[in-house]
C-alpha cells in the first residue's frame, strides 16, 4: 500500500509538471515564437514617434552660460625686480682683409649667437624671488533676464600665497571677466583688484565678483563665459595731478 501511494503521488507530481511546462509553452508562443503575428503590423493611425526635442521657452529662460577658466589663467605670480648685470658689449668686427679672415669672423659672430641663445633658454630659479603667488580655485555664476537681456554675476574664489619677498599690504591682481558667442566678443572686461594682506606667514581667501555682465539674451545655450587672471594687462597706475604754476604779471609803473 505504501508503495502505491508513493507512486500516485509521484504520477500526479509529473501530470503537474507537465501541464505547467505546457502552460509556459503557451506563453512563449504569444511572445513571438509561435510567430502568431500578435503586434508584428504597425497600427496606420497611430501617431509617428516624436522627434528630437526641442529647447523650450522655459530651459532657454532657465539657461546661465557655463563659466570656464582658461589654460595658463588660473595663476598669477609676481617678482621682485632684481638688479640686472649689464651684458658685456661685443667688440665691433673690423672689416675684414681677405676671405679667411672673413670666414673666422662670421664662424666668431655665430657662436657668439649661439651662446647668447642658450643662456637665454636657460630658465633660472625664481622661486626666491616671489612676491606672492595668487590662484583661482573655483568660479560660479548667476543671471536674469529682462528686456532681451542677460545680466550675468561671474563670482571668483581663490587664494594668496605669499612668498620670500613679501611685505604686508595691498596687492593687485588683473582679473578678466568675458563673455563670448562662437568668436564674437559680447563682453570682455578686465579688473584690477586690490586684496589686503597683512600676514605673510598663512595664505589669504578672496572673492572676486563681477555684477555688471550685460549681453544680448540668448536664442540658443551656446554662450560660454570665462574668468581668469591677464598678465597681458597693463598695471594700474595712480596718476598725481600735474601743479601748474602761474606765471606772476610783470609790474607796470
Amino acid at each position: 500500500m505504501a508503495f502505491r501511494t508513493s507512486s500516485g503521488r509521484f504520477l500526479a507530481g509529473l501530470a503537474l509538471t507537465g501541464f505547467m511546462l505546457a502552460a509556459a509553452g503557451c506563453q512563449s508562443g504569444d511572445n513571438g515564437i509561435l510567430n502568431l503575428g500578435l503586434g508584428g503590423k504597425k497600427d496606420p493611425a497611430a501617431p509617428p514617434p516624436p522627434q528630437d526635442p526641442k529647447i523650450l521657452a522655459s530651459q532657454l529662460n532657465a539657461y546661465c552660460p557655463r563659466v570656464t577658466v582658461r589654460d595658463g589663467t588660473a595663476f598669477f605670480n609676481t617678482y621682485s625686480k632684481d638688479v640686472q648685470k649689464p651684458k658685456p658689449k661685443s667688440k665691433p668686427m673690423r672689416k675684414p682683409r681677405n676671405q679667411a679672415e672673413a670666414d673666422q669672423q662670421a664662424q666668431e659672430a655665430q657662436a657668439q649667437a649661439a651662446a647668447d641663445a642658450a643662456a637665454a633658454a636657460a630658465a633660472p630659479d625664481d622661486s626666491q624671488r616671489i612676491i606672492y603667488q595668487a590662484s583661482i580655485a573655483d568660479v560660479t555664476r548667476d543671471c536674469s533676464r529682462a528686456d532681451g537681456q542677460l545680466t550675468m554675476k561671474i563670482a571668483v574664489a581663490g587664494k594668496i600665497v605669499p612668498g620670500p619677498k613679501f611685505s604686508p599690504g595691498t596687492i593687485t591682481m588683473p582679473i578678466r571677466t568675458a563673455v563670448m558667442h562662437g568668436t564674437d566678443v559680447l563682453y570682455s572686461q578686465i579688473h584690477q583688484y586690490q586684496v589686503q594682506v597683512t600676514d605673510p606667514s598663512v595664505a589669504t581667501q578672496f572673492v572676486f565678483t563681477d555684477s555688471n555682465i550685460v549681453v544680448p539674451a540668448p536664442t540658443a545655450q551656446d554662450y560660454q563665459a570665462y574668468a581668469g587672471y591677464d598678465e597681458t594687462a597693463p598695471k594700474a597706475t595712480t596718476d598725481k595731478p600735474k601743479k601748474t604754476r602761474r606765471k606772476k604779471a610783470a609790474a607796470t609803473n
